[in-house]
């Protein structure tokens, strides 16, 4: 799980809050994090594998950006999880490894340098895990204000894998600093390493739903821009939008608020001259029981995130090497053209879709829209809201700018 505790856990000279948490049931500890872990793990991963679908024409579907960082988010939890196996794995099956490391025996490193190699790699994939899912919101806002698309996905892997690597570099290095036996001999080496294992967290509880806010709003006002009015599809299709923001942000709040709930109560402690005494029984049964809250929802994000992101997408595999290179919640489509018209059964590409747009208009004697705008919203099984303008605006550069097209996927 993504605490500073991991960390500081491999520390011989550890503070008595540590100590106090970490040394309570540990092997059962360790048996709820493996198994936790591991269920996310195999739910996750069946998830993500192709899945037999209707047969699609053409070639095969581009996914969106946002699409591409949904997927990268349930990357990151499948190998935060691979990491909490191994580690609680070797805790069980070696149980005098915490023991060699308690001791500070300094001939003896391994046993340390698995703890800080374990801790790093969990940490590390929990926080790519936060900074993607901050890059999500602020994507989907961007490209409904039609300042992104599909190249920016450069930029975010740039911008999220770089602060990855700095804020716990640093962080580890500050806790350790100069060696491993000296960390938390004072606030100056815990505290660098709290604030950046817990900042891009925190930043995805208070930004991403302001994020998500301005987006509904922002589709709201194009959908009534659309025709000047705000039909019942139109209502239905807003909905749908904030309840998948809501499924997203009510996952990652489940799964990490206790954290924050439980470093607050074990700061808590550690001002406490005496961590043992009697009216801290409450406090320290509290931070107990968020310790193992944390242990079985922590991994469980990378399920729950598939779950909210498109819905249970069912055990029928399909492994033919066709199939492989789609993203697992690429789906079937309904295009509409100022209303909400199926069609029927596979996913159109965009320029299929323009020349479909392009007879519907026609027909109707309207003008064509200077920019395509695609929806993915909630019909049987979704996946998510998935909103981006098309690179191909230049196609419609002499038409006016007041129409629309919604693409809505179901999975």
């Amino acid at each position: 799980m993504a605490s500073p505790r991991l960390e500081t856990f491999c520390c011989p000279n550890r503070d008595p809050a540590t100590e106090f948490i970490t040394g309570f049931q540990p092997q059962f500890f360790s048996v709820i994090c493996s198994c936790s872990a591991a269920l996310s793990l195999v739910f996750t991963g069946l998830q993500l594998l192709p899945k037999h679908r209707p047969f699609r024409h053409g070639a095969p579907h581009k996914p969106a950006s946002s699409l591409r960082i949904l997927f990268i988010i349930s990357v990151c939890d499948l190998l935060a999880c691979a990491g909490m196996v191994v580690r609680s794995s070797v805790w069980l099956g070696s149980p005098d490894l915490v023991s060699r490391i308690s001791a500070g025996n300094s001939s003896d490193v391994w046993p340390q340098v698995f703890c800080v190699g374990g801790a790093m790699w969990i940490q590390l994939f929990f926080s790519a895990s936060f900074w993607w899912t901050f890059c999500y919101a602020v994507d989907v806002f961007l490209v409904v204000k039609r300042s992104a698309g599909i190249s920016t996905i450069v930029l975010y892997h740039m911008i999220t894998w770089g602060l990855t690597l700095l804020l716990c570099v640093e962080g580890v290095a500050m806790l350790y600093y100069p060696s491993i036996s000296s960390c938390e001999n004072g606030l100056q080496h815990a505290i660098p390493h709290y604030v950046t294992t817990y900042a891009p967290m925190l930043l995805v509880l208070l930004v991403n739903p302001v994020l998500f806010t301005r987006t509904v709003s922002a589709v709201t006002s194009l959908l009534k821009g659309q025709q000047g009015i705000y039909t019942e599809n139109e209502r239905r299709l807003g909905s749908e939008i904030k309840i998948r923001f809501f499924k997203i942000m009510l996952v990652f709040v489940v799964c990490w608020l206790p954290n924050i709930i439980n470093e607050s109560l074990l700061f808590y402690l550690e001002m406490q001259d005496d961590v043992s005494a009697g009216d801290l029984k409450n406090v320290r049964n509290a931070a107990l029981i968020t310790w193992f809250i944390m242990g079985i929802l922590n991994p469980m994000q990378g399920f729950l995130n598939t779950l909210a992101f498109h819905g249970w997408t069912g055990l029928n595999v399909d492994f033919s090497r066709q199939r492989r290179r789609e993203l697992p919640w690429d789906s079937a489509s309904t295009s509409l053209a100022g209303g909400y018209t199926p069609v029927a059964g596979s996913t159109l590409l965009y320029q299929s879709h323009v020349q479909e747009i392009k007879k519907n208009l026609s027909a109707n004697g309207q003008q064509q829209p200077s920019d395509a705008i695609s929806v993915l919203s909630e019909d049987s099984e979704s996946s998510t809201v998935e909103i981006h303008i098309s690179s191909e605006q230049r196609e419609f550069e002499d038409v006016k700018p007041n129409g629309a097209s919604l693409e809505i996927s179901t999975g």
